[in-house]
């Protein structure tokens, strides 16, 4: 990441750096981008030792019978998808768009 140089430096009552105007183009790059993975989902793959399939489903307030009706399997058959620790490129696919999430998010 590169340092700006077109900022400009608003000093505060007591003369030290209290502000930093930056243009917004500048400012909006410098933005995380949507497909980042929200810091709930790596604690649920953290501290419950789940997928990142589970974690996902998790975090959207899902259970494993609905993703299974939107995907038109079993729940006994998206359990193990989302219980396998490398599913298929495929499969990831199918339960990222299930999920309505890039299929990058599941690539943890």
């Amino acid at each position: 990441m590169s340092t700006p140089t077109n900022v400009q430096i608003i000093n505060g009552a007591d003369g030290r750096p209290a502000f930093v105007v930056l243009p917004y183009a500048d400012y909006i790059s410098s933005r995380p981008k949507d497909d980042l993975v929200p810091n709930a989902v790596v604690g649920y793959m953290v501290k419950d030792g789940l997928t990142p399939i589970g974690a996902w489903r998790k975090h959207l307030d899902l259970t494993q019978a609905q993703v299974a009706e939107r995907l038109g399997i079993s729940q006994s058959a998206y359990a193990q998808q989302e219980a396998a620790e490398r599913p298929r490129k495929a499969t990831r696919e199918k339960i990222a768009a299930a999920l309505g999430i890039p299929v990058q998010s599941l690539d943890l």
